[in-house]
C-alpha cells in the first residue's frame, strides 16, 4: 500500500466515522503549557541538535562517542512521545486508543532509528561530508575501498533518510490530525486564539518549515493540510467551527506552507541543489543549502 498508505486509510476512516460531536460543546480551552513546551523541546532538542554538534569544540565530544546532539535527540525522543500522550488527553474527543498506541510506537522506533543515522550523518559532515551531492557522489566516500562501502553508506542513508523519516512523521502528523478532529466547538461558543498563541504561532510554524524541508515530508504535510482543511469544511456543515487549539495548528500549517513556497522559489535556479532534489517535488534542505552556500563558500574564501 505504500509507506503512507494506512495513514491515509485511518485518515478518511477517523474523518467520516459515525462518532459525533456531543464532546465538542465543552467550552474549549488553550492548551498554552503543552504547545509552550512543544515550542521549546522542538526548537532546543530537534532544530538546535545539529547546530550544537557544529559549533562544540570536538574535544568535549570525540567523534567515537555520543555528541551533545545525540543526547538531545535522545531526550527529543522520550519527551515528544510523552507531550503527545498529554494532547490526546486533552482532546474533548475520545479518540481510537489502538491507533493512537500504534503512532506512539512507530514514532518511538522511527526517531531510535533515525538518532543512529543522524548521529554518524553529522560526523561524516564534520570530516567534510557534502550534503548537496549524492553518497556516491561526495568526495570522502566515491573513493573507499572495497567499493561496497559505498553500499553500507547508502543503506545507512536509507534508514536514516527514508525508512528512520517515514516511522518519525508518519504517526507524528496523524497524532496531531487526531487530536485536530476533536478541536471544534459550536458555532455560538466560537473561540479565537489568546495573545499568547499568536506570539507561539510564528516559531511553530518555522519548525513545521524546518520538518517540511530537512526531513524531505511536503506530500505527506500537505496531505494532513488538506485533511484539516476538509474537516474543517465538513463541520462547518454540522454548525461546528475550530477552537482555539484547532486554529492554532491550522494557521501554523497555513504559515508554514507560505514559508516552504517562499524557500522553493528563491532556490529555483539552483542547479547544484536541482540535480540532488530530481522529481516533480523540488524542495531542497536547509543543511544542504548550508554546506553548498555557507560552509564551503567560507572554507575556500
Amino acid at each position: 500500500m505504500g509507506p503512507y498508505g494506512s495513514y491515509f486509510v485511518i485518515l478518511i476512516h477517523n474523518r467520516h466515522g459515525s462518532k459525533d460531536m456531543d464532546s465538542s460543546l465543552l467550552k474549549p480551552k488553550f492548551h498554552l503549557d503543552l504547545w509552550v513546551s512543544f515550542t521549546i523541546q522542538n526548537w532546543l532538542l530537534d532544530f538546535g541538535r545539529p547546530i550544537v554538534m557544529i559549533i562544540l569544540p570536538l574535544e568535549w565530544f570525540p567523534l567515537n562517542r555520543p555528541s551533545a546532539g545525540d543526547y538531545f535527540h535522545m531526550a527529543y525522543n522520550i519527551i515528544t512521545p510523552f507531550l503527545l500522550l498529554k494532547l490526546i488527553e486533552r482532546s474533548p474527543k475520545t479518540l481510537p486508543h489502538a491507533a493512537v498506541y500504534l503512532c506512539i510506537i512507530t514514532f518511538v522506533m522511527g526517531a531510535s532509528i533515525h538518532l543512529v543515522g543522524d548521529s554518524i550523518n553529522h560526523r561524516l559532515l564534520l570530516s567534510g561530508y557534502q550534503l548537496h551531492l549524492s553518497v556516491r557522489e561526495n568526495p570522502i566516500i566515491k573513493n573507499l575501498q572495497p567499493a561496497s562501502l559505498i553500499d553500507s553508506f547508502e543503506l545507512l542513508y536509507y534508514y536514516d533518510e527514508k525508512l528512520g523519516h517515514s516511522m518519525w512523521y508518519v504517526p507524528f502528523f496523524l497524532i496531531l490530525f487526531l487530536y485536530f478532529t476533536g478541536c471544534f466547538t459550536h458555532i455560538k461558543e466560537e473561540k479565537r486564539m489568546p495573545l499568547a498563541a499568536w506570539f507561539l504561532l510564528a516559531p511553530s510554524a518555522v519548525y513545521y518549515w524546518y520538518l517540511i524541508t530537512e526531513g524531505q515530508i511536503f506530500i505527506l504535510f500537505i496531505f494532513t493540510f488538506f485533511a484539516m482543511t476538509a474537516t474543517v469544511m465538513h463541520q462547518k456543515r454540522k454548525g461546528f467551527v475550530p477552537d482555539s487549539n484547532g486554529l492554532f495548528l491550522l494557521y501554523s500549517f497555513s504559515i508554514a506552507l507560505g514559508l516552504v513556497s517562499i524557500w522553493v522559489a528563491c532556490l529555483w535556479s539552483d542547479q547544484v541543489l536541482r540535480k540532488k532534489y530530481r522529481g516533480v517535488i523540488y524542495i531542497p534542505e536547509p543543511w544542504a543549502f548550508y554546506t553548498l552556500h555557507i560552509r564551503d563558500k567560507g572554507a575556500s574564501a
